[in-house]
Formats: structure tokens, C-alpha cells, sequence
């Protein structure tokens, strides 16, 4: 075969998304998708979890839950080809697309190119190991398509952010220099497992260590369930859209037991859930026995005495199982008992 006819043919190949566009083909559609990738030779990665929504009202609903504004700055997590990204850009003032999968930066930078899609942002990057702080010193929201293997890793990066800290300089207290440490966004909105939607978004008896910890931080919400029909390549599970927004403030920054709070909530929280189908009275037995000096450790007995003196002082029954106690429950042990290093 002629090279430069083969060249020419690919070409060709990769200019007829433009041409589509421009002649307004909807990017949401599977037809439009399947075809996409393939002119381009690309197979989803199973590994990457990429499958593609194809549900039009579907975005328009993620679209709603965002409540975006005409000034909002919009991160977006795992863009794609940028079907969701698009619609954004609409609404917004700026993107950040963060996209792990080179071939998929490509096809995005040239989709946005041919429809002139001009305020996105896209940051080839792995949004685990990424440092986000250049693009998250202004108020920001999160939007993203998530697999499920960085679900979790991804709420905990960014409900554990902090606001800017001051530090003194080392000419005093006169001049003082920032630490620019990454900011929480204003509100999440994300397509996840709808298992794990359940589980972030659970109440009290049906509590579990991820819901505690996504809990300490913000106020989850279910707004809407999808089907895996849905998406392309069609997942094994349904899932779900939802709604995140941190408390502000968040409750360790604003208590008299100082910058150590949170610390000691979760020391508390991993030995309550730590063998999740006995009491609690039991667990934390076991932790405040190890937290006392060696010479101290005589016997379960007295760390049992001590665990049911404190649960009870905060109106919690020594029987119950960790999965039963509220936020509350979980914040007021905190405040109440400070754990020996």
C-alpha cells in the first residue's frame, strides 16, 4: 500500500469526528462513542475502569446535581473523550480536565479543539499521585466519573484538604510567608458503585468505617440511581450519582482538643470497626489496655471497666456494635477521652 495514501486514510479517519461535530453529532451517544474510538484504535481499559456514560439524561442529571454557576471552576476527574466535559464547559467559567490515559488526551484535546471549546484545562496526570494544589488555591467543585478501584482514595484526598495555613517567616512575625496547602472543594458530585453510594451514604445501624470517614468530613447524598445500560462498555453493577458537600468548618478544625482531633477520631474509629461483629465494649476494651504503659497492662478487666465508664458517660450502650453508633456518637468519644501515644 501507497504510504501516503495510508497516512492520508488516517487522517481522514481522525477528521471526521470534527466534521461530525461540527455538524452537531451528539458525543453522548454509544453509536457515536463505539465508532469514535474505533476510527481512532482504542479499546476502553478495563483496568483503568473506563466505561463512558451514553445516557444523555443522565448527565443532565450529574449537570443539575453540580448547581453550577456562570464563575464556578469545575475539576474534573477522568474526563475521557469529554462528553460530560463539554456540557460543563457551557455552563462554566473554566475546567480542569485530570486524565491519566494519554490516548484519551489526545482525543480530548482535538474533540475541544474542533467544537472550540476554549476554557478547558487538561492536565495529563494520575489524580492519586498528582499535587492538585496549582489548581485548587480558588473555590473550587469536583465533578468526575469515578472507577471504582480510586473511589474511596479520591473523596479521602480532597475531604482531608486543609485551608491555607500561615507560618512565621524567619525575619519574625512581621513578615509572614503562607502555606499553600490544597483547599476543599466546595461540593463533589460523583458517579460511583451504587453499593458503594449505599455505604458512604449510610446511617446508623448500618454504618461502616467508609462512612465514618466520609461522614467526619461532609454531608453525603444519594441524588439519583443509574443503570449500567447506562454506560459503554456496560458494567456488571448499577450505579449512582452523588452529592458530597464538606462541613464547614469541619468539626476537628474548631474543637478545644486542638490539632490532634482528627487524629485520635480515626485512632478511635479503626479500633471500634477493628473486629466490626463484636461489641463495642470489647473493642475498645483491647485499645485502651494497649494504650496504657506496659507496667500498666494487667489484665482485660480493668480496660473493660475503663471502656464501659467511658461509653456509658456518653449515653452508649457497651453492647452496641460499631456500626450502630452515629457521627455524633463517634465525635463525642473523641472529645471525651484523649488516647496515650
Amino acid at each position: 500500500m501507497n504510504p501516503v495514501r495510508n497516512i492520508k486514510q488516517n487522517l481522514n479517519k481522525k477528521l471526521e469526528p470534527c466534521q461530525q461535530i461540527s455538524n452537531g453529532v451528539n458525543l453522548i451517544s454509544r453509536r457515536t462513542i463505539k465508532n469514535l474510538l474505533q476510527r481512532y484504535q482504542i479499546r476502553p481499559s478495563k483496568r483503568l475502569g473506563q466505561n463512558f456514560l451514553v445516557d444523555e439524561g443522565v448527565i443532565k442529571r450529574v449537570i443539575e446535581a453540580a448547581d453550577l454557576q456562570p464563575d464556578d471552576i469545575i475539576l474534573e476527574i477522568g474526563p475521557g473523550i469529554g462528553n460530560l466535559t463539554q456540557e460543563l464547559a457551557k455552563r462554566v467559567k473554566k475546567v480542569i480536565a485530570i486524565e491519566k490515559d494519554q490516548r484519551m488526551v489526545e482525543i480530548l484535546k482535538e474533540l475541544l479543539e474542533c467544537a472550540n471549546v476554549r476554557n478547558v484545562e487538561i492536565v495529563k496526570a494520575d489524580i492519586l499521585k498528582i499535587d492538585p494544589k496549582p489548581y485548587t488555591l480558588k473555590p473550587y467543585k469536583v465533578v468526575a466519573n469515578l472507577p471504582f478501584y480510586i473511589t474511596a482514595p479520591v473523596i479521602r484526598k480532597f475531604l482531608e484538604a486543609v485551608e491555607v495555613k500561615h507560618r512565621a517567616s524567619a525575619c519574625g512575625d512581621e513578615g509572614k510567608d503562607e502555606d499553600k496547602v490544597l483547599i476543599a472543594p466546595q461540593q463533589m458530585v460523583l458517579v460511583v458503585q451504587k453499593e458503594v453510594a449505599q455505604r458512604i451514604c449510610a446511617k446508623a445501624p448500618d454504618m461502616s468505617i467508609l462512612a465514618v470517614s466520609v461522614q467526619f468530613y461532609a454531608e453525603p447524598e444519594i441524588i439519583f440511581y443509574i443503570s449500567k445500560k447506562s454506560f459503554w462498555p456496560q458494567p456488571k453493577v448499577d450505579s449512582a450519582i452523588i452529592k458530597i458537600i464538606p462541613r464547614q468548618p469541619a468539626p476537628y478544625r474548631n474543637e478545644v482538643s486542638g490539632a490532634g482531633f482528627r487524629e485520635r477520631f480515626f485512632r478511635i474509629v479503626k479500633a471500634g470497626f477493628s473486629q466490626p461483629r463484636k461489641q463495642i465494649l470489647n473493642n475498645f476494651s483491647e485499645m485502651l489496655k494497649l494504650n496504657k504503659p506496659r507496667s500498666e497492662r494487667k489484665s482485660l478487666l480493668r480496660g473493660k471497666d475503663e471502656a464501659r465508664f467511658w461509653l456509658l458517660k456518653n449515653n452508649i450502650n457497651p453492647t452496641q456494635r460499631a456500626e450502630t453508633l452515629t457521627i455524633e456518637d463517634w465525635i463525642n468519644l473523641t472529645k471525651s477521652y484523649k488516647i496515650k501515644k
